[in-house]
């Protein structure tokens, strides 16, 4: 099933910047249609955090702060997108059959809820990477969309890929949750130019192997080639993300957290060594 509709969860970051001409790159690539979501802090979340001890007054005027600090922060975000969409030659306005199109929606309220929501309802979700020194593990946003969407997300490169989804290179390890991001990646499969199979006695767990999964993959009509790769110092993670690279890809896709999010968050695995070093688009489901 073609793309046709893709969400992107903007702020002004450096990071925001490299996802939005990610998500418009995308946008043209299938020639769907792009919303642009930024969430604003709502004033009225920040009485609870204030405490006590403090005044009507006080809390009245911390709320008019907090409403003008996002009005102006949701403005130079409308400007970021407005000046990459002239960029990349994608039109705002309304969804058009066969033209790439965007629109920018500004709301108030908890990022995590919203953009969860909005995400049931699109094909693909684009998440900024994390900034240099953030835990990507504490992204409530990101993980939102992976627990409580149903639907694939595309975590964006900390700066803009050259391509997307020419070269594919596909984690696979026999889980629910690489089946499921497989599922995500056929659309983007049919249109490679290759794809590769990237497989691991590290890595692999009960369930079908890389070869059962090339055999499926061409009823599909897409041909693959299935490559084993080691990990590098007992770093699964980093000897997928090497093989990637040796392949020249401009893609991954795997499943998201094959084990609990708790335990890769106090043990380490290869979802959060993927999230917090890939430098390419992953394409994640679970």
């Amino acid at each position: 099933m073609p793309l046709r509709k893709v969400i992107l969860l903007l702020n002004e970051t450096a990071a925001g910047k490299a996802a939005l001409d990610t998500a418009l790159d995308t946008a043209r690539l299938w020639q769907s249609h792009l919303t642009v979501l930024h969430v604003r802090v709502d004033a009225r979340d920040v009485a609870p955090l204030a405490g006590e001890g403090l005044s009507g007054a006080m809390i009245e005027d911390m709320m008019v702060a907090t409403e003008k600090e996002s009005a102006v922060r949701a403005h130079d975000v409308r400007v970021l997108f407005e000046q990459a969409v002239n960029t990349h030659g994608v039109t705002i306005g309304e969804p058009r059959s066969g033209v790439a199109t965007a629109n920018f929606v500004s709301v108030a309220g908890r990022e995590e809820e919203i953009i969860a929501q909005q995400a049931r309802l699109a094909d693909l979700t684009v998440i900024p990477h994390p900034e240099a020194g953030q835990d990507v593990s504490s992204s409530d946003a990101l993980h939102a969309v992976l627990f409580d969407s149903g639907r694939p997300v595309l975590l964006a490169p900390a700066t803009p890929p050259a391509s997307i989804g020419r070269r594919i290179c596909v984690g696979w390890n026999g889980t629910a949750e690489s089946s499921s991001a497989v599922q995500a990646g056929i659309p983007w499969m049919k249109k490679a130019e290759t794809v590769r199979i990237l497989t691991s006695e590290d890595y692999q767990r009960r369930g079908p192997g890389a070869a059962d999964l090339a055999a499926y993959l061409a009823l599909h009509d897409i041909r693959v080639e299935v490559a084993t790769f080691r990990a590098i110092d007992k770093n699964v993670g980093a000897g997928l993300i090497a093989a990637t690279r040796e392949f020249g890809a401009d893609l991954l896709t795997m499943g998201a957290y094959s084990h609990s999010r708790l335990r890769q968050l106090i043990l380490g695995g290869v979802t959060r060594h993927i999230l917090e070093n890939s430098d390419l688009p992953v394409l994640m489901s679970r």
